[in-house]
């Protein structure tokens, strides 16, 4: 049965390497939830959003940052693999956009280029994606 739950959950990475965990600043107040994929536009993590051009990768927890002195747990590779439930096929190297709020994070038609499919997947099959090239901070 395939997972419909909203959010990122990693996979693997395609260097078959262990995940990098990185535990890094908030940039503000705001709640990150497990699963969501954030970008570092000002060396700090905020919620990622389509069309942003510094996702770092998806958080592992659920915090409440109250001011930049708060940390969380985050994938910080540019070649980790994450699963996303997505009702739609997917062919291989598709362009996808990231969709949702904290919590209730997807992917969506591409409008931009967020994410790319890594394996092709059908409607009923969970979507495994990366964070397009150019798109991560680490790896303009």
């Amino acid at each position: 049965m395939t997972d419909t739950s909203l959010g990122f959950r990693p996979r693997y990475r395609l260097s078959g390497a262990p995940f990098t965990i990185q535990n890094l600043l908030f940039a503000d107040t705001e709640t990150l939830t497990k699963g969501d994929i954030v970008n570092a536009a000002t060396g700090e993590l905020d919620l990622g959003a389509t069309g942003d051009n510094t996702f770092l990768g998806v958080v592992l927890e659920v915090i409440s940052g109250t001011d930049s002195t708060t940390r969380i747990r985050v994938i910080t590779d540019e070649d980790a693999v994450y699963g996303v439930y997505d009702a739609n096929a997917r062919l291989i190297q598709a362009n996808l956009a990231i969709s949702g709020a904290t919590g209730a994070m997807t992917v969506a038609a591409p409008g931009n280029s967020d994410l790319i499919v890594v394996s092709e997947s059908t409607a009923t099959e969970e979507t495994l994606v990366k964070i397009a090239h150019g798109e991560h901070a680490l790896y303009p």
